[in-house]
């Protein structure tokens, strides 16, 4: 499933509008719509913005199941990272696999390869 999928499917499951979406996210109705019918690939800046129009955490962008996930292994001690130091780490693997250039397609196998490496 592409991630513009997810997005309209949250959106549609709470009963709201791409206008909706605008209102809460500041971003435009167009650029949603290209998002979910795939045509744009969204930076993370787009995407927690699409999670605070949804009310949902960011995760749930890419997981479709209805419990929150496990956690594989959490950081302890002195090397716990912050989430804002995790989240330059995905930056820095999405720029280096050239995922946001203009019609690649971010896939869920994607994502997860990404995450792997943060």
């Amino acid at each position: 499933m592409l991630i513009g999928q997810r997005i309209r499917e949250l959106r549609e499951k709470q009963g709201l509008s791409q206008a909706d979406i605008e209102r809460r996210s500041g971003l435009l109705r167009g650029y949603i719509s290209r998002i979910e019918h795939g045509h744009t690939v969204p930076s993370l800046e787009t995407l927690e913005r699409f999670a605070g129009a949804l009310e949902v955490p960011l995760y749930r962008l890419f997981y479709t199941g209805e419990d929150s996930p496990s956690v594989v292994h959490e950081a302890s001690g002195s090397g716990e990272r912050s989430q804002k130091e995790r989240f330059a780490r995905l930056r820095r693997a999405l720029a280096e696999k050239d995922q946001l250039s203009e019609g690649a397609n971010l896939t869920f196998g994607a994502l997860a390869e990404l995450f792997s490496k943060i």
